[in-house]
């Protein structure tokens, strides 16, 4: 099973943060790190998970609504650890460059199936080529057109298609949207194994975000793999990873 860490260590640290992305890009063995990006008022691509900024922030609103000057005031509290900000995705490159450069992934959805964020796919895909991470990113999105766009922007993109049900998932794939990967919830498994050989089945958990305290208990990833699932997207990863010992 290949591990990837939802929102960066989001179980520990403040979700889709610089400190829960520097977090995670420690895990030795992880595959990739997830997040997911929006638009500001004045154009910047910012990663947040919510449309609006009330529950991660004290401020309220929709992130469309704040230009990047006004988002970056706005104050992410992270216990002992020094408070964050809403970064770009600008500096979450800096951040892990050197990683996505040996091997690391990173997958980036774009949240816009609520609003569809004008230009977002050709800012995205213009700053990963600039970067030259063509070989490091996996755009994902629940919006088909989305995906369809940026495979026009780059006919090599690897995309993945979200959605609640692995059926649905397959339905927009079939659909023509370019993706190659099923990214559905993970109990929403609706179709036998033998239906999805050959895809790749990446599955996100959601609750236990930070800062709820880590339950203790742990996937059996046995039943998983079963079901037809290659790669997980989990809150904690650090507690399925040898490496975990650098969290202690």
């Amino acid at each position: 099973m290949k591990v990837w860490a939802h929102r960066g260590c989001s179980q520990r640290y403040p979700e889709n943060t610089l400190l829960a992305f520097e977090k995670a890009a420690a895990i030795a063995d992880l595959t990739g790190i997830e997040l997911d990006i929006q638009l500001t008022k004045d154009g910047e691509m910012v990663v947040i998970h919510d449309e609006r900024v009330d529950r991660t922030t004290e401020g309220m609103g929709f992130v469309r609504e704040y230009t990047l000057s006004q988002l970056k005031k706005l104050h992410i509290y992270a216990d002992e650890n020094p408070t964050q900000s809403i970064p770009t995705i600008t500096e979450v490159f800096d951040l892990l460059a050197s990683r996505l450069q040996s091997g690391l992934k990173l997958n980036i959805e774009l949240k816009n199936s609520v609003f569809p964020y004008d230009g977002m796919e050709e800012k995205i895909v213009e700053l990963v080529h600039k970067r030259g991470l063509q070989n490091a990113v996996v755009y994902s999105t629940f919006y088909a057109e989305s995906l369809k766009k940026i495979k026009g922007l780059d006919p090599d993109a690897e995309l993945g298609i979200l959605d609640g049900k692995v059926s649905d998932c397959l339905y927009k794939l079939k659909g023509g949207c370019g993706a190659s990967a099923l990214h559905p919830f993970w109990r929403n498994m609706d179709l036998p194994a033998e239906e999805l050989k050959g895809y790749t089945v990446r599955v996100w958990l959601s609750g236990h975000l930070y800062p709820e305290k880590p339950t203790g208990t742990k996937l059996d990833f046995a039943p998983l793999e079963a079901q037809g699932i290659t790669d997980i997207i989990l809150n904690e990863p650090e507690a399925y990873m040898d490496s975990y010992s650098c969290f202690s």
